[in-house]
């Protein structure tokens, strides 16, 4: 038996230490590298956002001007990777393939055999951007449509919408999935971040950090839960049912309300904070507020619970938002990818900075010992 109470879930346990990212869960407070989220949000783009949690401090222009030129250069892929994307089964999801694709890169990726400080900054130019062309190619090519190539003059995101829909996006769809892209950029030791960071303390390659952290984001309890949020809605709609009348019943069914509550905040996920607008401004543009009125019914339905009350996550509003936007919902938890990828590969270069194998224990509680092997004559 442990002299250490073990913890459900690690919940609450320190498992390193870290200058990436900083949570006041009782506050409401999310920080990359000390800058609070809601600044950033506010005024940063994706880009600016990498480069913080990739190097530690804003960019000058002239900095910010080079690395977002990286990040256009490193808009590549092998032919092989195409071939795949093309081979694979059309009703396979979007996360599968990604998480396969990954593995893939690095079978071609220049830097294959260095895992240094700067062949991994290398490789996470590469990743980010590659990552963002994978989802939008697969997601054409199994609707029929042709590839579009990318255009190293746009940004991040108006590159990545562009290879996706086939056109240019308006200046508001650009910033709102710039602004998304910021908000999930990273956040701390999630399962996601945590599995990057096991993988990499055993001094395993960066590209399979980046797939263990895939498969860990393709869980609904992890990144699959702002698609479960969009099908909740999907079936009120479809059932031309009350939002609040309907979640009470599922409530009464004992089924999951995916989108509420979160392990580290208890007050108001301030990521939400901005999505809600978001999705808000983004329903008016398009003459539409349907998805968010529902959203915002059954919010304030969950908020006014008593002692049962949940506050919305950064899953609920970006459900709505993404679909506001067009995307289909088997893509959000990939576009989820595109966003961490920032993070992942910020915590796996700190782990790498200063290793030591991530290795804990369990608190064993099986039958005691020494438990007696019985031969097979006497069982």
């Amino acid at each position: 038996m442990s002299a250490v109470l073990p913890v459900k879930g690690l919940e609450g346990v320190i498992a390193t230490k870290s200058s990436i990212c900083w949570i006041d869960g009782e506050a409401g407070v999310l920080t990359y590298r000390g800058i609070d989220i809601h600044d950033l949000a506010n005024h940063s783009t994706f880009e600016e956002t990498t480069y913080l949690l990739w190097f530690g401090v804003l960019p000058t222009a002239s900095q910010l001007a080079e690395f977002s030129k990286e990040l256009a250069t490193a808009r590549t892929l092998n032919w092989r990777i195409y071939d795949f994307l093309r081979s694979v089964p059309t009703d396979a999801t979007p996360m599968e393939v990604l998480r396969t694709a990954v593995s893939l890169l690095s079978l071609y990726d220049a830097d294959e055999k260095d895992s240094s400080h700067d062949a991994n900054v290398r490789k996470s130019y590469r990743l980010t951007s590659q990552i963002a062309m994978i989802v939008a190619i697969f997601d054409r090519i199994r609707k029929g449509k042709s590839i579009i190539d990318p255009d190293r003059s746009l940004g991040h995101s108006a590159n990545f919408l562009k290879m996706l829909n086939g056109v240019k996006p308006l200046p508001e769809a650009e910033r709102a999935l710039d602004v998304a892209l910021i908000l999930q950029a990273d956040h701390e030791l999630n399962a996601s971040t945590f599995a990057a960071r096991v993988i990499a303390s055993t001094l395993s390659d960066i590209h399979s950090a980046i797939v263990g952290a895939i498969g860990a984001l393709k869980g609904p309890l992890h990144g699959g839960a702002n698609a479960e949020t969009m099908k909740i809605l999907l079936a009120i709609d479809e059932a031309g049912a009350d939002p609040v009348e309907y979640v009470k019943e599922m409530l009464a069914q004992k089924k999951k309300i995916s989108g509420f509550g979160h392990r580290v905040y208890v007050t108001e996920d301030p990521r939400a904070t901005h999505l809600r607008k978001m999705s808000e401004d983004l329903g008016k543009a398009a003459g539409n507020t349907k998805w968010f009125d529902m959203s915002r019914k059954i919010e304030l339905f969950f908020n006014n619970r008593g002692e049962k009350k949940l506050n919305a996550n950064v899953d609920f509003y970006s459900a709505s938002t993404y679909t506001t936007l067009g995307i289909e919902i088997d893509l959000f938890t990939p576009i989820f990818a595109v966003s961490r990828i920032a993070g992942w590969a910020a915590h796996v270069i700190e782990q790498l900075d200063d290793n030591r194998l991530i290795r804990p224990r369990a608190d064993y509680i099986g039958p005691p010992y020494p438990n007696r092997y019985i031969p097979m004559a006497e069982r």
